[in-house]
């Protein structure tokens, strides 16, 4: 007993031992060294737990952005392409837009995240350099932001992807350039063609054998094919009223105004004479607040007589003038006419139109070729428009609108009367009338043209990834990513069709590689042919716009490596 009882007071005091070691141990440990020390004095006594920046903040600041960027591309990317589906959009006062434009699509939708924003910028000036190919810009640029994160994970600078996709978008527009077809203006038959494949991707597709041809006569009544190298489209006025069907569209060389003639007995007048006045036929009002008190009926009188006067001398002046015609810009501070001055105007059967917008100011007074009238007293003959015939017409519906045709100013103007069933149909027809118009304006810019259908992204990714082969190191591969990425265009097309994408794309590339530079999609045919053959063709211009543009967005995403918050 009294041995065990030895035996248990020695272990207790060896374990006493090791625990008091342990101790001392960690105390040395935290206790800092003889420079570590000195800094802490300096510095009061506190180290700093964060010596050292945060390498991964910049990772993941990219990977976030480029994340952002990416679901706003796959957001719309089920509407590229002539079987794309379209997007109902519901504003915040209930207005619903049915399209399946990129550009349209963007603008109305609600993005938070800066890096997402910069897809919709992307998104508006494509729209503003070639005015088609919205969506498949954005379409490309998630494409080559997928690819560049790749590139990213695998551990290659943001700054060497940057600068190797900016050696890929020279080469491609190098490819597009050797590949296109030059044409000219007088070619009506090939613009016709391009703007039907414009118009095939749009909601009104079916009415694209009369809008098409329609689209060519308006640049071409505004240009001069054999010298024009730009196209005002300010020039052509594109009017959009519910009231018929789409068939119903036409072709005004004037003047369409949607306001309705006032009540003036007169819808009609051939050999008119315009006045386009900016001053109010109505009694004037002080520019201040103010109260008049009138004491007896006398006074009264007098005031409505002084007011019957001055609006007959308005109107005299008018008549004097020679106009039968009257055009009334729009007042916000007071009526641009009453009743009175109405009365006394169809005494002298003048048609009047009023509410004339200020934004149609200028393009009525290039097209009539008369003078805005600020004031009566300049109210003469020679500041008046001319024109044949000035006639209010019924759009169906119970709609109507007024023409001016005839107009004897030799002013290179005309405008587009689209009609729609509906608003909804009627707005997204003046749509796709502005994308084909934005399409003949491509080719007066640049008079090339090429195969669509997926076919000029297929030869770019082959001839890319060939190109990408002569090279080596890390430039090699990201230029062999940006190739990969072109393949996204063919891809999107074939599954939007319905058709296998995987084989579809695999075929398209094994034509390619046999030298058939023009074989693309046919998504009609649900199989690949000569995509020139069956008259889908789009501008050279459309195409490098897409590339340069989307090529320029990601590598100002991957040089952002913060995103700071301002006070303000």
């Amino acid at each position: 007993k009294q041995w065990y009882q030895r035996r248990v007071a020695i272990t207790a005091g060896i374990t006493n031992n090791l625990s008091s070691a342990k101790m001392a141990t960690k105390v040395a440990a935290s206790k800092p060294s003889g420079p570590a020390a000195a800094k802490i004095a300096m510095k009061g006594g506190k180290s700093n737990k964060k010596q050292f920046k945060d390498k991964e903040k910049p990772t993941d600041i990219r990977l976030s952005n480029i994340e952002a960027a990416k679901a706003v591309a796959d957001a719309i990317r089920t509407s590229l392409g002539p079987k794309g589906m379209d997007k109902m959009i519901q504003g915040k006062t209930g207005d619903v837009t049915i399209t399946n434009d990129g550009a349209t699509i963007l603008k109305e939708m609600q993005v938070f995240h800066p890096a997402a924003r910069m897809l919709v910028e992307l998104s508006k000036a494509q729209d503003i350099e070639a005015g088609d190919g919205t969506t498949s810009v954005v379409v490309i640029c998630g494409a080559l932001l997928d690819a560049a994160r790749k590139l990213l994970q695998r551990g290659i600078h943001p700054t060497t992807i940057s600068e190797a996709f900016q050696i890929a978008q020279a080469k491609c527009v190098e490819v597009l350039t050797s590949i296109a077809m030059p044409m000219k203006l007088s070619d009506t038959e090939s613009l016709i063609k391009m703007a039907s494949t414009s118009l095939n991707s749009k909601v009104v597709s079916q009415y694209s054998g009369l809008l098409a041809p329609l689209s060519v006569q308006a640049i071409m009544n505004i240009i001069d094919p054999e010298t024009a190298t730009n196209v005002n489209l300010k020039d052509i006025r594109v009017v959009a009223k519910v009231g018929g069907t789409v068939e119903d569209t036409r072709l005004v060389n004037g003047i369409v105004l949607t306001q309705r003639a006032q009540a003036t007995g007169v819808h009609r007048v051939e050999r008119a004479k315009v006045a386009l006045i900016q001053f109010c036929l109505s009694p004037p009002k002080s520019d201040m607040d103010s109260q008049v008190v009138i004491s007896d009926y006398t006074q009264m009188d007098r005031i409505l007589r002084e007011e019957r006067a001055y609006i007959l001398d308005l109107c005299k002046k008018i008549k004097k003038s020679g106009a039968n015609v009257l055009l009334i810009q729009k007042s916000i501070l007071r009526d641009a006419l009453n009743d009175m001055a109405l009365h006394f105007l169809t005494k002298m059967k003048v048609l009047v139109v009023k509410d004339i917008e200020r934004d149609e100011i200028d393009f009525v007074s290039r097209t009539l070729g008369c003078r805005p009238i600020a004031t009566a007293d300049h109210m003469l003959p020679e500041h008046l428009g001319q024109a044949d015939l000035v006639e209010e017409i019924h759009v169906g519906g119970g709609n109507k609108v007024v023409s001016i045709t005839g107009c004897q100013s030799n002013a290179k103007t005309c405008s587009i009367l689209v009609q729609g069933s509906n608003k909804l149909l009627a707005d997204e027809a003046e749509r796709s009338i502005h994308d084909a118009l934005c399409v003949i304006r491509c080719l007066v810019k640049n008079k090339n043209m090429i195969a669509g259908g997926g076919a000029p992204e297929i030869e770019l990714s082959i001839q890319l990834a060939q190109y990408a082969a002569t090279l080596s190191g890390v430039e090699s591969h990201c230029i062999k990513a940006f190739a990969d990425a072109l393949e996204i265009i063919p891809f999107t097309l074939a599954e939007n069709a319905g058709l296998p994408p995987i084989n579809i794309v695999t075929e398209l590339r094994n034509r390619h590689a046999q030298g058939e530079a023009m074989a693309g999609i046919n998504v009609k045919k649900c199989c690949i042919t000569n995509i020139t053959e069956e008259n889908v063709l789009q501008p050279l211009l459309v195409s490098i716009s897409a590339i340069t543009l989307a090529s320029e967005t990601v590598r100002s995403i991957l040089k952002i490596d913060d995103i700071v918050n301002t006070s303000r």
